[in-house]
């Protein structure tokens, strides 16, 4: 159901980000497909079965990558796809929303309120509200890069960490479900901004903790309302879940850059700022990074990283 073009996205080790590092780190990357985020993985499977029962329209909150998802999924099909989203949200994501079809609603909030708009708009309109994480679908998607993980099925992995981006919860519990089925023995550690810890609070309480507001440059995981039944989820299968500072996203997207060559949205550089607070626990150890997403808005990026990688002799 998942069109070819979003499935086995690069696997490798970057041996140019170890010595700053001091582990062995390869990167899944999920950019290299028509819409730069893994999300088409979990639309593509919604938009395959609204077309297989004949419905036609489809809603859906995002900041941005989920809509572009949607749009483009929905587009193949003939769905008539609306996108809610903050007037606020990265501008970039918000010009292919429209590049790819979609209509787009602004709200003048954040996330959240955009959530409650879209479905005002599903009830109203009789149409599908899409919700990232709680419907199981992206969560089934962002599992298959779980299951790529681990391929071949046959050989043992040789990574012993998986640093996933902790956002609304579909990549964390997606691949953490795989790995923890068939590779329980590796380590599934989620990641998210200290600017947007809602989640991350709510697995630490082991009860939903919602924050009066979210401040973070990843605007891609910057929730503050979790959903029970993906905090459930989570519980089953994160090892740990920890915060980073906003001047580490900004230091991983840099390295990211210098080392690997990847421009990237904060949200993707959420597993190498882990890295970087907390050298001494992954020390020695071979890591898994998924470089989520690569949706940024041209003039930021350069205000945080700079226009050019650093010359290195």
């Amino acid at each position: 159901m998942i069109d070819p073009v979003f499935l086995d996205s690069p696997l490798y080790r970057c041996e140019a980000l170890e010595p700053a590092l001091g582990c062995a780190v390869s990167v899944k990357l999920e950019t290299a497909n028509p819409v730069r985020s893994f999300k088409a993985r979990g639309t593509e499977l919604v938009a395959s079965q609204l077309a297989a029962d004949a419905e036609r329209a489809a809603v859906c909150a995002s900041a941005g990558n989920l809509g572009q998802a949607l749009a483009w999924s929905g587009r193949r099909r003939g769905l008539d796809v609306t996108v809610v989203a903050s007037r606020f949200a990265t501008r970039a994501k918000l010009d292919r929303i429209r590049g790819l079809g979609a209509g787009l609603e602004l709200v003048d909030g954040d996330h959240e309120m955009a959530r409650e708009r879209a479905a005002a708009i599903a009830r109203h309109d009789g149409i599908r509200l899409v919700e990232d994480s709680l419907d199981i679908e992206t969560c089934e998607g962002a599992a298959t890069i779980g299951l790529e993980l681990l391929e071949p099925e046959d050989t043992a992995p040789s990574f012993d960490t998986v640093l996933i981006a902790l956002g609304g919860g579909a990549l964390a519990t997606g691949v953490g479900h795989v790995l923890k089925a068939l590779a329980p023995g590796v380590e599934v550690i989620c990641v998210q901004p200290l600017g947007a810890p809602a989640l991350t609070l709510s697995w630490r309480r082991r009860s939903v903790v919602t924050t009066d507001s979210a401040d973070t440059i990843a605007d891609g995981v910057a929730g503050r309302y979790p959903i029970p039944a993906v905090l459930d989820d989570l519980l089953l299968v994160a090892d740990d879940a920890v915060l980073v500072q906003e001047a580490s996203i900004i230091a991983g997207m840099r390295m990211l850059l210098d080392h690997a060559g990847l421009v990237v949205e904060p949200s993707a550089a959420l597993g190498i700022a882990a890295i970087l607070e907390d050298r001494d626990r992954f020390a020695g150890r071979h890591v898994v990074t998924i470089v989520c997403g690569s949706n940024v808005d041209v003039d930021a990026y350069r205000r945080w990283v700079g226009a050019a990688p650093t010359r290195r002799s």
